[in-house]
């Protein structure tokens, strides 16, 4: 203890001395001022405060492209320019509102504007057409948004059930997974099968199946991973395992699409019961991260009990730390996952530890198209 009674204040190295300079000099608004002005920092300082507007306005923007989605409006422009008025028509909207919102997605690079004054397709706008699965997206958002409505309530677990919470009925920890009925699966179902098209291809150029004769998708969902393995490899014996409706939904839909007799549809639960026995390979794609450590640990040691030696086990969904994509990641799946009520975005170096503790060896990153949308990692029984 010092003289006047208090603690001696801990020593701080070069490198906090220096944060704390800098970050006293960059929040005077004399210097952002100067900074604004002068030739070698004039660009960063615009970027910065650029940065910042972004931050504060990002939910006007994704509310921009909400409204486009809703009113339809990117295919409404796909078979080419529309004037403002044409299309004020088309989206019953009056003349200056739609102008509001065309200007509004031109300026984010949705929409572009000829010099006539019509409207067309910009290259995001264009590439949402192809992918109709990130439109069922961004309307499912509307459910984060409300629940993110009071940031604070949310993190400080004030808020009660969350609508995102009831959606997902498998991630309420209240709840017992085991009895979810069909209607209760319906929506999610869809939603997971409609977003699972985005990545399964990416994950299965990685993949290495060479020389496996059993897959066994866990969590599995309506079948859309299978139905892609079932295509590539003709020769490999396919498994679906999921809660009873949702294996019910998949065997319906893999029944559909020509491929009943190519996946053997199994109904359970992972957590708490032991995962069916027989398939060298198993596959948790976008599994783990929604369950928390305890459930996710209890995942990955039922997996490692139902493979045989030599077998092995895939992990394939968006992980926290991912170079260039870390807003992803730590972000948005992080207040997501929390909205939810289950799960947490994991690192490789998190992912590749619990891998070791529930008995793996051999963890391996295999590299990703887009990794942003998912990473792969594969071990060893």
């Amino acid at each position: 203890m010092t003289e006047a009674g208090h603690p001696p204040k801990p020593h701080r190295g070069w490198r906090e001395r220096w944060l704390a300079l800098r970050n006293g000099l960059v929040a005077a608004p004399g210097f952002q001022r100067w900074a604004a002005g002068f030739p070698l920092t004039r660009r960063t300082a615009q970027r910065n405060t650029r940065a910042l507007f972004d931050l504060c306005a990002g939910f006007v923007y994704a509310q921009v492209l909400f409204a486009c989605i809703r009113l339809d409006l990117f295919k409404l422009l796909q078979d080419g320019p529309l004037a403002p008025e044409t299309i004020a028509r088309r989206v019953d909207l009056p003349l200056e509102r739609s102008l509001t919102l065309l200007k509004a997605a031109a300026s984010l690079g949705l929409l572009s504007r000829l010099r006539d004054g019509r409207f067309a397709l910009a290259d995001l706008g264009a590439a949402l057409i192809g992918n109709p699965s990130v439109g069922r997206m961004i309307e499912h958002h509307a459910m984060l948004y409300a629940d993110l409505a009071d940031p604070i309530a949310l993190l400080r677990s004030e808020s009660g059930a969350t609508r995102l919470a009831r959606y997902w009925p498998y991630a309420d920890p209240r709840s017992d997974a085991a009895r979810v009925g069909p209607d209760a699966v319906a929506a999610y179902s869809g939603l997971m099968a409609s977003s699972q098209a985005l990545i399964a291809g990416d994950v299965l150029d990685a993949l290495p199946l060479a020389g496996r004769t059993c897959l066994m998708d866990v969590g599995g969902g309506e079948g859309v991973f299978l139905a892609h393995v079932a295509r590539r490899h003709p020769g490999l014996a396919l498994r679906l395992f999921d809660l009873p409706p949702v294996a019910e939904r998949a065997g319906a839909r893999l029944t559909a699409e020509g491929l009943g007799d190519r996946v053997t549809c199994l109904a359970g639960t992972f957590l708490g019961e032991p995962l069916p026995a027989g398939a060298d390979a198993i596959t948790l794609v976008r599994v783990i991260h929604d369950h928390d450590d305890a459930e996710a640990m209890a995942i990955l040691r039922a997996a490692h009990e139902a493979l045989p030696p030599g077998g092995f086990l895939a992990i394939a969904e968006p992980m926290a730390g991912t170079a260039g994509a870390e807003p992803i990641g730590d972000a948005y799946f992080g207040f997501y996952l929390l909205a939810m009520g289950s799960g947490r975005p994991r690192t490789v170096e998190e992912l590749t530890a619990m891998l070791m503790q529930a008995g793996f060896s051999g963890i391996r990153e295999w590299r990703t198209r887009r990794p942003l949308l998912a990473r792969l990692l594969t071990a060893s029984r």
